[in-house]
């Protein structure tokens, strides 16, 4: 690019390179989403369609960002992790940010009609984002505790409150009666209440959704002799799972690898 008078307004852009060796999290959250479910209609407390698209929009991200070694998503919430070794985009903080929430976004509008075919987009999605590093891999497992307690926790009381609600209750009343309760206080108000198993309801609503590469043997061809060649081939995939206690780490040590 050629030299001009102007060149020196470039230097009022800000450093927003992060920091090496630390882990990057993505989270991406609705904006204004309780309006935008309202207008779409959408079932509650949790309508699983609208869950699914969340889903399938965060494979498309672990597919498309390669850097993104994990994901976790509960309402219209999403949180990509991004490997501490990460050199994408120079790890500039505004580049990453804006690509991630504009793609995520761009994909939420592609694939509507995959999951609403008889609900046409009556207003735009939109999502605002931010970053928050984590120089440690408990960090980064403390981080994603805290977002499952947190869906556990709004899932209990949003459940609780809407059955209150289509039982007649208005949404003041709901509310008052659910001030002050414990868990098992709601447990109890569902089952004896609505015969409800709060712990029986679908993983997907109670423990959110995690996105990760896994691996899988594929037959890609059979040789002279009639015998299958089997290649270990990468794939993303979506499961609903208790990731606070070790469980699950334990059988995928790959994924939070630290150096």
């Amino acid at each position: 690019m050629a030299n001009s008078k102007y060149e020196y307004v470039k230097k009022f852009e800000m450093e927003d390179k992060l920091p090496p060796c630390n882990w990057i999290i993505v989270r991406i959250d609705g904006w204004h989403f309780h309006g935008f479910s309202d207008t779409h209609e959408f079932d509650k407390p949790n309508d699983e369609n609208a869950l699914n698209l969340m889903n399938s929009c965060a494979v498309s991200m672990a597919e498309h960002f390669t850097d993104i070694v994990f994901a976790y998503g509960v309402s219209d919430e999403y949180s990509f992790i991004w490997s501490e070794r990460s050199q994408s985009y120079g790890r500039r903080a505004s580049k990453i940010l804006s690509l991630c929430v504009s793609y995520f976004t761009s994909m939420y509008v592609i694939k509507w009609k995959d999951f609403f075919p008889q609900k046409d987009l009556k207003k735009p999605p939109c999502f605002d984002g931010r970053i928050v590093l984590y120089p440690r891999v408990k960090m980064v497992r403390d981080y994603l505790c805290w977002r499952q307690v947190d869906c556990h926790i709004n899932n209990q009381y949003n459940t609780c409150c809407w059955m209150l609600i289509k039982s007649g209750k208005s949404e003041k009343e709901a509310q008052e009666l659910l001030k002050g309760t414990l868990a098992k206080d709601k447990n109890e108000l569902l089952f004896q209440q609505f015969g409800i198993n709060y712990n029986e309801l679908p993983d997907i609503f109670r423990k959110g959704s995690c996105v990760y590469k896994d691996y899988a043997e594929e037959t890609v061809k059979v040789d002279t002799c009639g015998n299958p060649v089997k290649r270990r081939r990468e794939r993303v995939v979506v499961g609903h799972f208790d990731i606070i206690g070790d469980g699950f780490w334990d059988e995928h040590p790959y994924i939070l690898k630290e150096d």
